[in-house]
């Protein structure tokens, strides 16, 4: 008996699931672009090609390897439109009554999957190093969903840094060597560049003629897009950036957009890469002496870590996460995050950066423009909705914590004990973008004074009720009461700043 076998665009790896439960000889595989998916949010069209080419490219392996494949192209005149639709017609090309899926990782696709008429065997995503069963076992009791706690389980194991059932260095955590500020020279070059080939060239071409008019530069379009590729780029990273990634991980520069990032999340994302493949470079790197320990670990901590923790939340939680708002933060998102047309030099950094590569590291997201739309009082439901559009490596199941939780504190606190928020001077210490700015970091109040000292106080004011009494901000709410009659100058100067964005004002 025929049955379908659905890959989807994130899921493009030899081990996933739907693959290892079919067989070869007798089903057929089914791999589509369909407008639904490309156009659910307005993703940046680096994105778009990036999944497309990728697409491609493993449907053609798949079939080198012997599977049969029906592959849909956005362009294909028989195209419904939507992964359900392109399984009813395929089912109905083949006589297939069943269809084999993994599990995806958006909540959206799980219940289209659900409604479908045909059924569909959805399999648990065993690509994941903790399961959903897992992560239930280990958060059942606990009253506080910490993320260090999980990652030593992870830690424990994996053996990855373990000597023993100690950790490497006698430390499990080394993220306070890892804050230091850019230095002057960066020596790295950034992130593995692949030229497009001819598939990946008609890949650009389609996208460029279909959503052309999204937000984001299409080119240079310098990703990889294939296993082969992904390797090479895990590969260089581990060489050439991985020994001064702890040191500089949080560091922002205005002339340097990776420092010595590895920007490979988006192929570990899509499965062109595994987690444990990266891990295990960067363990071995550190075994070999290439790398020191507080990089190799803070590197293994964000996949074993705070990936597999993020994954865990989203499903945890339900598909009513990003609908959460505990704030009650109703602004819209400012025009400037897709416009870049800000006079904050570090925002207009982020967004322009954002803009022409599809990619800021996670100290941008979070504590630059996470961190403005969190003290403006932003919807966070259109903040989830811009990051899970302009980023590569967005899908929902690990963008949404992200967002609603840790950038945005809508979930109240299951992710984060408190809300990631700063004034100006964190940004200034960790970055160069404060020089060419048309605000002064050093002035608290006025009309030159940055924005975002004035929103931080203005955010805690505003919020004491919930906030006061939460220990890692006490001081900073006995600072504000000893601030007397500067109170309101920052209050003032904070209103104006809100009512210019709600007029469309150029701030």
């Amino acid at each position: 008996m025929v049955r379908l076998v659905l890959v989807l665009g994130d899921q493009l790896s030899d081990t996933v699931a739907a693959l290892d439960h079919a067989d070869k000889a007798t089903d057929v595989v089914v791999m589509a672009e369909v407008a639904d998916e490309a156009s659910y949010v307005p993703h940046h069209p680096k994105k778009i090609a990036f999944l497309f080419a990728a697409m491609r490219k493993f449907a053609d392996r798949l079939q080198a390897e012997g599977w049969k494949v029906r592959y849909t192209r956005l362009d294909d005149p028989g195209n419904t439109g939507s992964i359900v639709g392109e399984l009813l017609r395929r089912a109905d090309e083949t006589g297939a009554q069943e269809v084999l899926a993994t599990e995806p990782g958006e909540w959206r696709l799980i219940s289209a999957l659900e409604d479908c008429p045909i059924p569909v065997h959805q399999f648990p995503d065993s690509r994941f190093l903790c399961s959903h069963a897992e992560f239930e076992s280990w958060a059942a009791d606990r009253k506080e969903l910490r993320m260090e706690w999980f990652y030593r389980e992870m830690r424990r194991k994996t053996g990855l840094l373990m000597d023993g059932d100690k950790p490497a260095g006698g430390k499990w955590n080394y993220d306070h060597d890892n804050r230091k500020p850019a230095p002057g020279d960066i020596g790295s070059g950034g992130p593995m560049h692949f030229a497009p080939d001819t598939q990946t060239q008609e890949v650009l071409d389609l996208v460029a003629a279909r959503f052309g008019d999204n937000f984001g530069s299409l080119d240079p379009f310098w990703f990889a897009t294939d296993q082969t590729q992904a390797r090479q780029a895990l590969a260089h990273f581990i060489h050439n950036a991985l020994p001064k990634f702890g040191d500089y991980q949080d560091a922002m520069l205005a002339g340097n957009r990776f420092l010595y990032h590895a920007v490979i999340s988006m192929y570990l994302n899509v499965g062109l890469l595994g987690w444990r493949e990266i891990c295990e470079a960067a363990a071995e790197a550190y075994r070999s002496g290439d790398a020191p320990l507080n990089a190799a670990e803070g590197f293994i901590r964000q996949i074993i870590g705070w990936r597999e923790y993020m994954r865990g939340i989203y499903f945890r939680e339900g598909p009513g996460y990003t609908r959460r708002n505990v704030l009650n933060h109703t602004r819209d998102l400012p025009a400037f995050y897709w416009s870049a047309d800000t006079d904050m030099a570090c925002v207009r950094a982020a967004v322009e950066q954002t803009r022409d590569e599809a990619y800021a590291h996670h100290i941008q997201r979070l504590m630059i423009t996470g961190n403005f739309a969190l003290l403006a009082g932003v919807d966070p439901a259109q903040v989830h909705e811009w990051y899970l559009a302009v980023y590569a490596d967005a899908f929902e199941w690990v963008e949404a914590p992200n967002v609603i939780g840790m950038s945005q504190f809508a979930d109240g606190g299951v992710v984060g004990s408190k809300p990631y928020i700063s004034g100006g001077n964190y940004i200034h210490k960790m970055s160069d973008y404060c020089k060419g700015c048309a605000y002064s970091v050093g002035d608290k109040t006025g009309d030159k004074s940055c924005p975002f000292n004035s929103l931080y106080w203005a955010f805690l004011d505003r919020h004491r009720a919930r906030f006061a009494k939460n220990p890692r901000m006490a001081q900073m709410y006995r600072t504000w009461d000893k601030m007397g009659d500067k109170q309101r100058a920052y209050l003032d100067r904070a209103d104006g700043l809100l009512a210019r964005l709600d007029a469309r004002k150029r701030v």
